[in-house]
């Protein structure tokens, strides 16, 4: 059944010339979209010499005080670009090439800047900077020809950094060469006489200053014990202050109990001498009263005597209680220092009222006893009573005026002088406490910067030391380089003594001359170049390939392949009618009406089943496809001339794939009608992204890594290349055998996933076709 439908198959596909054309048409198509991609893409990077991309040169030079030498590394750049045949060079203005840049009239810029030498010799100086070239890409142009262009940049840069190398290097041999050659003039050996003299006085300044930096540490040492004398010294007055403060404290309060005992007494004298005036008024009343009362009733008056006798005994306490309090500001006063001259005024005036009223006092017990004697003669004479009356009476009035005479006394004279040294005391006390205070927070400050003096010079003279060291050590260096400088002197004049020919200083530095003699005498240009290059890359090519066309032909080869399995299926039938099938059963031009409606499967009750017309239809298929591989894979390899170092190997890939990629397609189409050509077209665009013919697989997003396992291209592919280049162990029968295997997903899905399908595939397309326009 299967040879029928192929045999009849290709009857009608070689019918007719026009049937015999399209059937060409479809073998030769998918190798032209093949060889016109890889025939384009044959050589990318050997044809960038129309590439235009300008460069503008604006560097002023650099010459340096030190090395004489003009160095100017951006017409090096200039004269670099004119012998390289890279990339189309046109060099211009600064500002016509970046003009030409956003034009589009050059694909990038190169733009010098005016201070590139100098920048570059900013090697040399502490101050370094890094010189920059302006780099001016239109990226819109061509996706490709920024990268391009960024590898001719690379070129620029690349060639700057050995050239800068080599003339630095260059530079360098030469000043040495010249240099060896100046220092055996007769000049150099006078300046060298000249340059010892002056070394030999510096290294005597160094060490004279040193001596004097050791004196000026030892003086500062002896300042600074005096620093500590005087801060013991103000010490000393601290404590000697504060010890006076606090006496003048003392002094201060007995100041203020001296004041206020004054005016406790002052109190007390005016109370009590009020109370013994009145006192004695009473009395004379009373002395009057009694008396008038003889005649009557003497034994009354006498009884009155006797009181009054009593009561004015009594009074005497207030006396001793004045004079108390007289003895008591007499000690506070005693209290004051001596050299006050109203202490001893006070204490005359207090002696004085202590007297006064010691005789108040007498006249007051003179009074009592009077009229106690008054008191017993009131009985017995009458005439006597009346002379005791009268001297009591003169008693009173003498007692009367000695209190008078104590309180004018204690006002005239103690109350002021008590008053005045009460306001002198404490005015002095508070002038005093002031001064001291301030003499207190004088000391202190003056014991803080004695301190700090000390904590400075004892800083100052560690310093000193650390300066005195190194002015020893610098003298020290000098003199050792002024005995180099003789030694290389006297190696430098060839062993003139004769004597020091065994000298190992000597032998040492003419091996140094010697040798730095034969580095000035080599090739300086070579030894410059070594030092700009010193490691050269050697590339060693593992599986190379010829060209980037034939890197590229594995991806374009398969690609095609894909393509033409799409245009068979769009261009051939993939189901049979019931009238193909009646003349391959040989039951005339029609299927019996009992077969039921035309489609797939519909002929099985007379033998011809489902997989009897997917094998049959697809025969012709698969004869297309290994022409389409075949062609396409000649084609690669004689007319385009891809490189294939196995050519049965490539054949092998183009046959496998195309049976493959036909089957995948012819499957999904005869399952899913022009959906499946639709899935077909989308399985394309993907393996497109994510094969790996283009860019590593490893450089592409997840998905895609993910996803390219699972996808026929990049399998085929691998085996291409390995068949191309050369395979590594089987690795070429792995991918084949990978290629192979996606087979069985496309054959169980058209024999035994399609049958549950086919009558919805006939429901889509009876809807499609009712569209008038699908």
């Amino acid at each position: 059944m299967i040879w029928g439908i192929f045999k009849r198959d290709m009857c009608h596909a070689t019918r007719n010339v026009i049937a015999v054309i399209v059937s060409m048409g479809l073998v030769v198509v998918p190798a032209l979209y093949a060889w016109f991609n890889i025939a384009a893409s044959w050589d990318p990077y050997g044809n960038t010499k129309a590439l235009k991309v300008a460069v503008a040169n604006n560097d002023k030079g650099y010459k340096s005080d030190l090395i004489p030498v003009r160095v100017n590394v951006g017409e090096t750049i200039i004269s670099t670009l004119h012998a390289n045949d890279q990339l189309d060079w046109q060099f211009v203005k600064s500002d016509k090439a970046i003009d030409g840049v956003k034009s589009g009239e050059y694909y990038a810029a190169i733009v010098i800047p005016k201070g590139f030498s100098a920048d570059m010799m900013t090697l040399f100086s502490p101050d370094i900077k890094h010189a920059q070239l302006k780099y001016y890409l239109n990226e819109k142009i061509n996706p490709i020809a920024p990268h391009i262009t960024d590898q001719g940049a690379t070129t620029v840069v690349n060639t700057i950094d050995k050239t800068f190398a080599k003339t630095i290097a260059q530079v360098g041999l030469d000043l040495a060469s010249s240099i060896l050659h100046y220092s055996q003039s007769p000049q150099m050996a006078e300046y060298m006489r000249n340059l010892n003299g002056n070394l030999t006085a510096m290294a005597d300044t160094l060490s004279g200053a040193s001596q004097q930096v050791t004196s000026y540490s030892q003086l500062l040492g002896s300042a600074n014990d005096i620093v500590d004398s005087t801060g013991k010294l103000l010490a000393s007055a601290t404590k000697a202050g504060k010890q006076a403060q606090n006496a003048l404290k003392q002094g201060k309060s007995g100041a203020t109990s001296f004041t206020s005992a004054g005016a406790n007494v002052t109190s007390s004298v005016n109370t009590a001498l009020d109370q013994v005036s009145g006192a004695f008024d009473q009395v004379a009343a009373k002395v009057n009263k009694a008396f008038d009362a003889i005649g009557k009733d003497s034994d009354t008056a006498a009884s009155q005597l006797t009181t009054l006798s009593e009561q004015v005994s009594s009074g005497e306490s207030l006396y001793d209680t004045y004079i108390t309090s007289l003895n008591h500001m007499r000690e506070s006063v005693e209290q004051l220092p001596d050299s006050d001259s109203a202490k001893q005024a006070l204490l005359e005036a207090i002696d004085r009222e202590i007297t006064l009223l010691e005789a108040a006092k007498g006249d007051s017990q003179k009074l009592a006893q009077q009229l106690k004697d008054a008191s017993t003669q009131v009985t017995q004479d009458t005439a006597a009573a009346e002379r005791s009356r009268k001297e009591i009476l003169n008693r009173i009035t003498s007692a009367k005026q000695s209190i008078s005479n104590v309180r004018d006394d204690y006002a005239t004279n103690v109350k002021p002088k008590i008053d005045a040294l009460a306001s002198t005391v404490s005015t002095l006390i508070s002038q005093t406490d002031s001064m001291i205070t301030q003499l207190s927070g004088t000391a202190d400050d003056l014991d803080d910067v004695t301190g700090d003096v000390g904590t400075n010079v004892t800083s100052i003279r560690s310093a000193l030391g650390a300066i005195a060291k190194k002015l020893d050590s610098s003298a020290a260096t000098v003199k050792e380089l002024i005995a180099k400088l003789e030694t290389g002197g006297n190696a430098g004049d060839g062993n003139s003594d004769g004597g020091n020919g065994g000298n190992d200083a000597s032998s040492s530095d003419s091996g140094g001359s010697d040798e730095l003699r034969a580095l000035a005498t080599a090739n300086a240009s070579t030894l410059s170049t070594l030092i700009s290059a010193p490691v050269a890359l050697h590339r060693v090519s593992v599986y190379p390939i010829a060209n980037y066309g034939s890197a590229m032909a594995p991806f374009y080869t398969i690609l095609s392949i894909w393509v033409g399995a799409i245009i068979l299926c769009a261009m051939l039938k993939v189901t049979i009618s019931d009238r193909e099938k009646a003349h391959v059963l040989g039951l005339g031009d029609t299927l019996p009406r009992i077969a039921g409606p035309s489609g797939p499967g519909n002929a099985s009750r007379w033998g011809l089943r489902l997989d009897h017309e997917y094998f049959g239809r697809y025969a012709i298929f698969a004869l297309l496809a290994l022409l389409q591989g075949t062609l396409v894979c000649l084609g690669d390899m004689y007319f385009l001339g891809v490189q294939a170092n196995h050519a049965l190997q490539f054949l092998a890939v183009g046959w496998l794939a195309a049976l493959v990629f036909s089957n995948i397609v012819y499957t999904l189409t005869v399952s899913f009608g022009d959906i499946g050509k639709a899935v077909a077209v989308v399985l394309l665009v993907m393996q497109v992204a994510g094969s790996g013919g283009t860019f590593p697989i490893e450089t592409l997003p997840k998905f895609f890594k993910m996803l390219y396992p699972f996808l026929p291209f990049p399998h085929a592919i691998d085996a291409m290349h390995a068949a191309m280049a050369g395979s590594y162990g089987n690795e070429y029968l792995l991918d084949m055998v990978y290629l192979a295997l996606f087979l069985i997903p496309s054959l169980l899905l058209g024999l035994v996933l399609r049958k549950p399908v086919i009558r919805l595939n006939n429901w889509v397309s009876r809807n499609l076709e009712s569209t008038k326009v699908m």
